[in-house]
């Protein structure tokens, strides 16, 4: 039953990058010395974290809506388990950013992922675009 991982790895994502995303409120309103992080909002970890936050939210999102799609409509075996795997693999992409920020990582996870979900997203659209009356009635 391809798409179930998608719709459960997608809440995940979606909930760890919100809490990220409070993290980031707290340090811009909350914080001691909020106002260097404040000065340095266009810059270096800081910016790198929001970038985190803004594509592991979207993507857990995009796997939610891939894993309903394949769960509701006839997308064929094979295809479905390829946009499956490869929207589960984009969720390298905000990983790859945090460890590149957090750790100096080099970011070949950002770009794997990033392709990775950019080919799902796409093959997902033409899946559903390819189905008979028939089948999109179901």
């Amino acid at each position: 039953m391809e798409g179930r991982k998608n719709v459960g790895w997608g809440f995940l994502f979606l909930g760890l990058f919100m809490a990220i995303g409070f993290f980031l409120g707290y340090m811009h309103d909350l914080a001691p010395g909020r106002e260097k992080w404040i000065a340095e909002y266009a810059a270096g970890t800081h910016f790198e974290i929001r970038v985190a936050h803004a594509h592991g939210a979207l993507f857990g999102i995009i796997n939610v809506a891939i894993g309903l799609l394949l769960l509701k409509l006839p997308v064929p075996a094979g295809a479905a388990r390829w946009i499956s795997r490869l929207a589960l693999a984009g969720l390298l992409m905000p990983i790859g950013v945090l460890l590149h920020a957090l750790f100096g990582l080099p970011p070949a996870l950002v770009f794997l992922g990033g392709a990775a979900m950019i080919v799902a997203t796409l093959w997902a659209g033409w899946a559903a675009l390819r189905l008979t009356g028939a089948a999109r009635a179901g």
